[in-house]
């Protein structure tokens, strides 16, 4: 009897770990979980203004690609507004803000991508929109095969990036 427990018990702990296993190829954050991983951000989660261009994910303020805050003119700033200052005491020059999908990819993954299709979801109480890169590709950015997912024209997804719409849902 005890030997049959013992075996239970162990095939108990072999299903959780295939479970994990599968759950580590998951990738999330609000709106969505899946296996498509995000696309490349300076800040981790993928969040984009209207012109597909970083956002801090936290508050969605304005980042370089460095994941610098920045003000109106580009300029990187602390969290009250103040200009980055240099060891010399100049401030410090700003750096590109390239878009998510259509630059940054290309420029790291060399592919032509597009920004085709997307969907909603409530997140946070306001509608987020989520969106597939996509781009003639059979591998995924995480190297899984890639799905058509929103994708158009024979392209699939190679990564996800979101904008929160701040609509109330």
């Amino acid at each position: 009897m005890e030997g049959l427990i013992a075996l239970a018990g162990a095939n108990i702990a072999v299903d959780a770990l295939a479970d994990d296993a599968r759950a580590q190829r998951y990738y999330t954050f609000c709106g969505h979980t899946y296996t498509t991983a995000s696309c490349p951000h300076p800040l981790g989660l993928p969040r984009v203004d209207d012109k597909g261009l970083p956002l801090r994910p936290s508050d969605g303020r304005q980042i370089d690609d460095l994941g610098r805050l920045i003000d109106g003119h580009a300029r990187p700033i602390d969290e009250q507004g103040q200009l980055l200052l240099g060891p010399e005491g100049q401030p410090l020059p700003p750096a590109p803000r390239s878009r998510i999908c259509l630059d940054v990819v290309h420029k790291r993954f060399g592919l032509r991508t597009h920004r085709d299709g997307s969907w909603y979801r409530c997140c946070g109480g306001q509608v987020r929109k989520l969106m597939d890169c996509c781009a003639h590709t059979s591998r995924r950015i995480n190297g899984d095969e890639a799905l058509t997912g929103y994708c158009y024209d024979g392209r699939k997804v190679f990564c996800v990036y979101y904008f929160d719409t701040h609509v109330p849902c």
